[in-house]
């Protein structure tokens, strides 16, 4: 199975970079959800590295989703919004990320929240290398159809910057994947500023490793894909990017939290 290893400033930039990498050097290979005409998808395991993953531009505009949606689902990850969903013998959600980080569900295991514990491990060793939270419930998870594709985050603080490391074993590269990678940023971000706080001191936010060991494009949406292809050969870096701050960008997650304090 081919490898792609892709090192870039920021987030857009790797995203773009990564896809563009799985398109021209992935297997083709069939997947599980693949309907009779669809061709099968490029797929392949990567490794990729932001240096500065809060550094400006930080969305790229062809990601196949609004900015309302890209966060709500930061405001699921990060604080948990959606965890009142989980409700398997409805029906419902078995799980959101959030809760299998910081209430993973073992009560006979006095450790629940995880990311809590990364972080008084940061606070007693900056260095440790032991500092990670995981997903998978053996137990659970070998049998539900929709397990968890995100399986670990790893911490480490090097230089008075917190690196992240995330693990993901299945990888929708053009329809998730830059949603996952910014929203898992923004975890990133929240950890450091609760270990900067702990610490009494600026811990900034340092690089973003993503490795992903099906980072993948299905055949069932590569018409769409081509548009993207065309769109990143013919428009200028800035026209397919936005700053974090545009007023654009703002207005949209402003009018995300207002739908998500209506909701409660």
């Amino acid at each position: 199975m081919s490898a792609i290893f892709v090192n870039q400033q920021t987030l857009p930039a790797a995203w773009e970079q990564a896809i563009d990498r799985c398109w021209w050097q992935g297997e083709q290979i069939a997947t599980q959800y693949d309907k009779p005409e669809d061709p099968p998808s490029r797929d392949c395991a990567a490794m990729i590295v932001v240096t500065e993953p809060l550094s400006e531009p930080r969305i790229h505009r062809c990601f196949p989703a609004g900015l309302e949606d890209l966060w709500v689902y930061r405001e699921e990850v990060v604080n948990g919004i959606h965890d009142h969903w989980i409700d398997p013998e409805a029906g419902k959600w078995s799980y959101t990320y959030h809760q299998r980080f910081t209430a993973y569900p073992c009560p006979a295991s006095p450790l629940r929240d995880q990311l809590a514990r990364c972080i008084g491990q940061l606070v007693e060793a900056p260095h440790t290398r032991r500092a990670q939270a995981i997903t998978w419930i053996p137990w659970t998870d070998q049998f539900d159809e929709h397990a968890p594709c995100v399986q670990r985050v790893w911490f480490r603080v090097f230089d008075d910057r917190l690196h992240m490391h995330l693990h993901i074993r299945s990888n929708d590269a053009f329809k998730a994947g830059f949603m996952n990678m910014f929203v898992m940023v923004e975890l990133q971000a929240s950890i450091a500023a609760r270990l900067s706080r702990r610490l009494g001191r600026q811990i900034g936010v340092g690089e973003y490793v993503h490795f992903a060991d099906s980072w993948h494009i299905y055949g069932s949406y590569f018409e769409q894909f081509k548009g993207f292809l065309q769109t990143t050969q013919t428009r200028r870096w800035e026209e397919r990017t936005w700053r974090s701050d545009d007023e654009v960008v703002q207005a949209a997650f402003d009018d995300a939290r207002k739908k998500i304090a209506a909701e409660r």
